[in-house]
């Protein structure tokens, strides 16, 4: 394992399942509280206003606070089928019980192929498994439903480092810096490679 993919390995996988225990627990910042009482918008306006904010959102702190809003909103799933799927599904990934893990996340993304974090935590699992071919294809379907997701788009930014495709890597980080500009360790993984890739073309 490189020093780079040790280094990203558990913010990759942080990002891939969307901060989801932050954003489960709540947040105590002013973004959480607009987020949290604002009903008189519809999601897609609300996910809008959101990802503005965290564009122009320069503080690191703030930034992931404005981050676990947005992933909230990814989560909510109107199905209390789908939402015990994915808990089962939780509770096997922290007990190493994969096989168990991925069956509940093949039935949520049957059951819901259009919820965006159903095709994210499979990604996940994916990932920790090291089907990272498979993890892509399930990425791949995450941006094609949000193509905002910039959980997702590190995993792939990851995905294509771990496998030799700097130049992919490189832009998919620039590509997640454009939605999260405040986030330090893309901010050095992107720096990291840029250089790699300069000392390679001189």
């Amino acid at each position: 394992m490189t020093a780079m993919r040790f280094f990203m390995l558990p913010f990759v996988l942080l990002c891939l399942v969307s901060i989801w225990p932050a954003a489960a627990a709540g947040t105590d910042g002013p973004h959480s509280a607009v987020a949290a009482s604002d009903t008189s918008t519809s999601p897609d306006e609300r996910l809008t206003r959101l990802f503005h904010t965290l564009k122009r959102e320069r503080d690191p702190d703030s930034a992931r606070g404005i981050a676990e809003n947005i992933s909230r909103q990814w989560q909510e799933t109107g199905s209390p089928t789908i939402d015990l799927l994915v808990q089962w599904a939780d509770k096997a990934m922290a007990e190493e019980r994969n096989a168990a893990a991925l069956d509940f996340l093949d039935e949520a993304v049957s059951l819901r192929p259009d919820y965006v974090e159903g095709w994210n935590r499979r990604a996940t699992l994916h990932y920790k498994m090291g089907n990272f071919r498979k993890s892509l294809s399930d990425i791949n379907r995450v941006l094609a439903l949000e193509p905002r997701h910039f959980g997702a788009i590190a995993g792939m930014a990851t995905i294509f480092t771990d496998s030799g495709r700097d130049e992919l890597a490189l832009r998919a980080w620039e590509r997640f810096l454009t939605l999260y500009p405040a986030e330090r360790r893309a901010q050095r993984a992107l720096d990291e490679l840029a250089g790699k890739l300069a000392g390679q073309r001189t």
